[in-house]
Formats: C-alpha cells, sequence, structure tokens
C-alpha cells in the first residue's frame, strides 16, 4: 500500500473534552473529532461543554456525537445544540433506533472474535466503528484486536473505522493491513484520561499520513 493511499485514511479524535484539546486536534489534522454524551464515560462531557467545543470547530470537522443507549430525545437536542453531522452509537441500539434522526451515523460493534461480526449485517448506518471488547467498558479501551477480524468485516461493504489501542508506534501497520476508512483515537493520544496530548496527536495523524 503506497503513501499515497495511506492519506485518504480519514483520522476522528475521539474524548475531546474542552476547547484546548479540540483546537490542537484540528492543528493536527483531525478529520472528525467526537464528543461523548454518555454518563458512562470517563470523557463525558456535558451538553452545554459539547456546545462550547462545537461551536468553535472549522465547519470542515466532523463533530461526532458519541452516545450509548440514548433516550431519542437527547440526541434530538445534541444534534441542534452541537451541529452534530455524525451520531455514533455504542450501546445495545437497535438498527431502527440508529436511523430515527436524519443524520449520517456509525454503529460501534466491540470485537471479541468471529461471532462478534454476526450483529452487522442487521444495521444500515453509514459506517460501522470496529473496537475492542473489554467487559464492562463500551469503548476507549486502549486495547487491540485482532484486525484480520476488522477485514472481514470489509465484506458487510461500508467504511470501516478502526478503533481499539490504536497509537502513533501501531497505527501504520494497522492502516496497511485493514485499509479501512478511518480510525478513530482516544487513550493512544492522551497524557490522562479526558486530556490529549498535542504531540501524540500529531505523530499519530503524521503516522496515518505515512510522513
Amino acid at each position: 500500500m503506497g503513501s499515497n493511499e495511506i492519506v485518504d485514511v480519514k483520522v476522528k479524535i475521539c474524548g475531546i473534552t474542552n476547547v484546548a484539546d479540540a483546537e490542537a486536534a484540528v492543528q493536527a489534522g483531525a478529520d472528525a473529532l467526537g464528543l461523548m454524551l454518555f454518563a458512562g464515560s470517563p470523557r463525558h462531557i456535558t451538553l452545554d461543554k459539547a456546545q462550547d467545543i462545537a461551536r468553535r470547530l472549522p465547519p470542515y470537522v466532523l463533530r461526532t456525537g458519541v452516545f450509548a443507549d440514548p433516550d431519542p430525545a437527547d440526541v434530538f437536542a445534541a444534534i441542534q445544540l452541537c451541529q452534530l453531522n455524525l451520531l455514533q452509537f455504542h450501546g445495545a441500539e437497535t438498527p431502527e433506533f440508529c436511523l430515527q434522526f436524519g443524520l449520517m451515523s456509525m454503529k460501534a460493534f466491540r470485537i471479541q472474535n468471529a461471532d462478534s461480526l454476526l450483529p452487522i449485517h442487521e444495521y444500515h448506518t453509514d459506517a460501522f466503528l470496529l473496537d475492542s471488547h473489554v467487559a464492562g467498558k463500551p469503548g476507549g479501551t486502549g486495547t487491540t484486536f485482532n484486525w484480520d477480524l476488522a477485514l472481514e468485516a470489509k465484506r458487510f461493504g461500508k467504511p470501516i473505522f478502526l478503533a481499539g489501542g490504536l497509537t502513533a508506534q501501531n497505527v501504520a501497520e494497522a492502516v496497511r493491513k485493514v485499509q479501512p476508512f478511518g480510525v478513530d483515537v482516544s487513550s493512544g493520544v492522551e497524557h490522562s484520561p479526558g486530556k490529549k496530548d498535542a504531540a501524540k496527536m500529531q505523530d499519530f495523524i503524521a503516522a496515518v499520513r505515512g510522513s
């Protein structure tokens, strides 16, 4: 896989909790930022905080609302207040639930083994996010999974975002092996949960771009 192909891979930095980190991520070249709008995440932020971050982002950066089994009213409120472009669902949402909001959507799947791929065919979201399965954690695990399973998931014909334990040290290998539509990183560019490291974000995106 040539470096010219690697350039096309989208980079989503998830778990943004403050304006300074959002601005640093944009400066580093992120294509999308994830705002954690469910209380179970150590990177959870309030809707007011998410709105403050979102309104400062340039229009070319995808503003992603990340949810886990939300009340639909809360999703609609976040769409309006944060001008979201993409919805990401990490819970036990049904295929129908994900499609009711009139916005691009992405369903996350926690991959443990080949059986973890079985439910994917039931979903018709715009993209799929593949994360590692760690008991009690819906995402942001910092753990990798077998990337051969991500290759299998590509057969469903939808864009794949690869997540789970990616860092500047392993993301180039992941991109070469899986050739995903995008990669998603959270803990791999942090110095503590919810606090991003500007240098790590720059190094991560440089590794993805192949530079």
